[in-house]
């Protein structure tokens, strides 16, 4: 008997099924992310909601400029991937202050901390996530933030990192 020339019959491919929508509040917000699990919160922030004072900086984590809070803690957006920021809370410069300034806000205007402004939402970041672990920052630890300040406000920063502590803590100038 001769042998078939006919391909072998086709089975039915499996279904790739899209991944389920990513939960993730943002700034007390509920919001999905329904595309790319291993997407940058820093552009899920910047591109998907257009909160824009998340910057980007340097895409790798070092610069500090996309500084956010994920569940009070700092975390550097562009290394975030969503699938690790869902079903966590995480607040940006955006949604930092409510009624009222945050204290770190206020300082900052009173200190005269923003040159460019470029870097200052991940530094206000950075400096509430400080003060929130260390209520009464030494020199040195606010000196080890180590977000990158390329126009030179950095005396000016530490001035009113020392004043927001004051701040927090109820004291009076």
């Amino acid at each position: 008997m001769p042998k078939s020339t006919q391909p072998p019959a086709a089975t039915p491919a499996a279904r790739v099924q899209p991944p389920a929508p990513l939960a993730i509040s943002i700034n007390g917000k509920p919001y999905f992310h329904d595309g790319d699990p291993a997407m940058p919160l820093l552009w899920f922030l910047r591109d998907r909601l257009r909160l824009t004072g998340t910057k980007y900086g340097c895409d790798d984590g070092g610069c500090g400029a996309c500084s956010v809070l994920v569940d009070g803690k700092l975390a550097r957006a562009c290394a975030v991937p969503m699938s690790a920021a869902a079903t966590h809370q995480v607040t940006t410069i955006e949604g930092l202050a409510g009624d009222t300034l945050h204290p770190v806000q206020q300082a900052w205007i009173e200190h005269d901390a923003i040159q460019c402004g470029y870097c200052q939402a991940g530094q206000i970041m950075a400096a509430v996530d400080l003060l929130r672990r260390k209520p009464r920052p030494g020199e040195d630890d606010i000196a080890a933030i180590g977000n990158l300040c390329r126009c030179g406000s950095q005396p000016q920063v530490r001035r009113a990192i020392a004043r927001a502590a004051e701040l927090l803590r109820g004291e009076r100038k």
